[in-house]
């Protein structure tokens, strides 16, 4: 399972940006 850490200057937007690309990725989700 794909995991990301909201940082510190990141809004919660960027931050499940970065996660679904993470997810796409990795192929989690299909």
């Amino acid at each position: 399972m794909s995991k990301t850490v909201v940082r510190k200057n990141e809004s919660l937007d960027d931050a499940l940006r970065r996660f679904k690309r993470a997810v796409t990725k990795a192929g989690t989700l299909q």
